[in-house]
């Protein structure tokens, strides 16, 4: 019986001695490559516009040396990618060696013909790797978007809809009585450094649904809430009766400038359920201009939320200014949420300028932020300086000196509003906030909406700020 044991060992040994051999010798025949991923994918690109680029890593998992014969794109030059393999520029390469352990880059880019669609189209190729006779694939994917190009373009009375989205490049500038007219459900993209220059009239026209969207051309994730990728929204001195309703502006320099330093002439707007988010320089920058503004969120702003300078004339129902920097912001932010003054000095020269603020109403708002005071007013004694807060949340410590106690009704101070999550953008009321139900009623009547629609008099009052919150009934 044990000798029948031995043998056994030793009969198995051999089997399993044998086959770890057999594979040794057979390495050369069957070592295959291993990738970074299976699939190289593009998020939504302009059609005829390249992509950023991607990398896939390729690699040699053996200790010897693997001869990749070629490298090539299955559409060959008809593809809707490029790549560049090693620093060659080419669709086709051949004779690579990743020497053992090692691995090579491939950078991938996407670039879509125009195809005339109204809608998302859908490229896909793959990358074929031929080594020791045989083919390894890597899968490539790309949405793209066509849209309509409008180039330093002088814009005469027109009307922008939603069949497809527009593309500015430079700029966009629409002259003394031309009349730009946005649809419902419209998307307008900007290249870097692009605007939109209104000396006619703007008429953007946006619904709860289907808001009217302004916003960067890089339609990768990374860039989705990234400041600073155009120059934004001007309504020149002389632009008059500016309507923006139900409109995102998101992702530029200066959000909504709102008439320019000139010593004559001013500009005017009527501005409701707009978010203006994600800014570097300034959420709404005002000179000397006219702004009625309601049911408004001005948020993620590096430096100014909102600047209203060298006097003018401007009324804020219903609107928070959230002086928060979310995750995806990259300047710290040392300046108060709203300036208010009547002056300006030019940064080049000294010069000085002053206005009259013949109104500065703000009712019904929300004034915060993560700094100790997100409020400063300065006025001159050359100009005139009529502010009101009434039935305001407003971030002031106990020592902030109010210049005009009068001119401070039914203040709340030092107190956080409760934001579901200002950190994430989310600017609706938490149940617990004080900004619940303690608005001023008689607004109710000039503003029964809030900016998702929702009634304001279906509980004890109205809220402070852009969002109604309405407790569900247990």
């Amino acid at each position: 019986m044990k000798c029948l044991l031995q043998a056994l060992v030793v009969v198995l040994a051999f089997f399993l001695f044998g086959g770890c051999q057999k594979e040794h010798e057979g390495d050369s025949g069957r070592r295959l490559l291993a990738f970074s991923t299976d699939t190289v994918a593009f998020d939504t690109i302009f059609t005829s516009l390249g992509s950023t680029v991607k990398n896939l890593r390729v690699y040699n998992p053996s200790n010897d040396p693997i001869s990749i014969a070629s490298i090539r794109l299955a559409g060959g030059d008809n593809s809707g990618f490029r790549l560049n393999v090693n620093g060659e520029s080419n669709n086709e390469v051949f004779n690579i060696e990743i020497p053992g352990r090692d691995s090579i880059f491939i950078f991938v880019e996407a670039l879509l013909e125009k195809g005339g669609v109204h809608h998302l189209m859908v490229a896909e190729d793959s990358i074929i790797f031929r080594v020791n006779s045989k083919e390894q694939k890597v899968r490539l994917v790309a949405w793209g978007q066509d849209y309509k190009l409008i180039r330093s373009e002088m814009v005469r009375t027109t009307t922008w809809t939603k069949e497809k989205p527009y593309l500015v490049y430079n700029y966009a500038f629409v002259d003394s009585c031309q009349v730009l007219t946005i649809e419902a459900g419209t998307t307008v993209y900007f290249h870097k450094n692009a605007g939109l220059f209104i000396k006619g009239k703007l008429i953007v026209k946006g619904s709860t649904g289907e808001p009217v969207v302004f916003k960067g051309d890089r339609l990768e994730s990374g860039y989705a809430n990234l400041p600073d990728q155009w120059n934004g929204i001007t309504l020149l001195s002389g632009s008059h009766n500016n309507l923006i309703d139900h409109c995102i502006i998101k992702n530029a320099n200066i959000g909504l400038q709102v008439g320019t330093i000139e010593k004559e002439g001013y500009a005017s707007v009527e501005l409701s359920n707009t978010r203006i988010e994600n800014m570097s320089w300034s959420g709404i920058w005002a000179m000397k201009s006219k702004i009625l503004a309601y049911n408004c969120v001005i948020s993620n702003v590096g430096y100014y939320n909102t600047a209203l300078l060298l006097g003018g004339d401007y009324q804020f129902y219903h609107t928070t200014f959230a002086g928060y920097l979310t995750n995806t912001s990259t300047s710290y932010r040392n300046i108060e949420t709203l300036t208010l003054s009547n002056y300006l000095v030019n940064s080049t020269d000294g010069a000085k300028y002053v206005g009259d603020l013949k109104q500065a109403t703000f009712a019904n708002c929300i004034i915060s932020g993560q700094n100790l005071d997100e409020l400063k007013i300065s006025m001159d004694k050359q100009g005139a300086n009529n502010y009101l807060f009434d039935h305001c949340l407003l971030q002031v410590s106990d020592t902030f000196r109010l210049p005009n106690a009068e001119r401070f009704v039914s203040l709340q101070r030092n107190i956080n509003p409760k934001f579901i999550n200002p950190l994430k953008g989310n600017y609706e009321l938490d149940t617990l906030s004080a900004a619940k139900d303690a608005g001023k009623e008689s607004l109710v009547k000039l503003y029964p909406l809030d900016i998702k629609g929702v009634l304001r008099n279906s509980d004890a009052g109205p809220d402070l700020g852009a969002f109604e919150r309405i407790e569900k009934k247990r």
